[in-house]
């Protein structure tokens, strides 16, 4: 049976150990794949990142200013933990964005793509937080966080009593598809194929065309991840 809440999905997750649930090709040939459990790691300490620099809970609007990629659903899957709204567009109290310098909130994360950088290249602006180094000082384990409001935004107008309802489509198998450029689209498919106890290879638009313009390449790469093309 899907998952019927964020706080379900991550249990489900942490349950199933070390077998791939998200794979990430690169525009760069970058190849990152996280487990269950180390997705709902990820998702735990940001989410104690949020709630312990921010106070993240229902009715904290939280502007996600990153492309689709992995590190995209580590944030959104830690927004809805907290009960905060996830915002892609408009005014927000939290910005967690690739472009620090461009966003005038008091509230800014910023985010580098890249798997193994340690720090966010580039300047910051005063009081920002980077979370190439930040994310990981904080707990494995969830602490306190305020209980989810079912009537709050959980992504602008989609609320958390129908968040389930958005993501109830899912493909139980392990699937490959690209990325594009479509956030909200993104989480939904990624998510909606998780809580279905599904499985995603997600290969960057740059990736995907590259792949496409070498015989066999992207056949190659499907056979390799046992992997079905959608």
């Amino acid at each position: 049976m899907p998952a019927t809440s964020a706080v379900a999905l991550l249990t489900q997750l942490n349950r199933s150990g070390g077998r791939p649930r998200i794979t990430w090709y690169g525009d760069d040939f970058e190849r990152v794949e996280l487990s269950g459990a180390v997705l709902d790691n990820w998702v735990s300490k940001t989410t104690n990142l949020l709630v312990e620099e921010f106070d993240a809970a229902p009715g904290v609007r939280v502007l996600l200013d990153l492309p689709p990629h992995w590190r995209s659903l580590v944030w959104a899957l830690a927004t809805w933990r907290t009960g905060a709204t996830l915002t892609l567009t408009g005014p927000a109290d939290v910005v967690v964005t690739t472009r620090p310098g461009e966003h005038a909130a008091d509230a800014v994360v910023a985010v580098t793509l890249a798997a193994l950088a340690r720090r966010f290249e580039g300047p910051l602006p005063r009081g920002a937080i980077d979370a190439a180094s930040a994310v990981m000082t904080y707990a494995d384990v969830v602490g306190y966080v305020p209980p989810t409001d079912p009537g709050a935004a959980a992504l602008d107008t989609t609320t958390y009593a129908d968040l389930p309802g958005w993501w109830a489509d899912g493909d139980a198998r392990r699937v490959a598809f690209g990325a594009g450029d479509d956030v909200a689209g993104w989480l939904r498919r990624v998510v909606a194929t998780l809580a279905a106890d599904g499985s995603v290879v997600a290969i960057a638009p740059g990736r995907l065309a590259e792949l496409g313009s070498t015989d066999g390449a992207l056949d190659r790469l499907l056979e390799t991840e046992r992997a079905v093309l959608v």
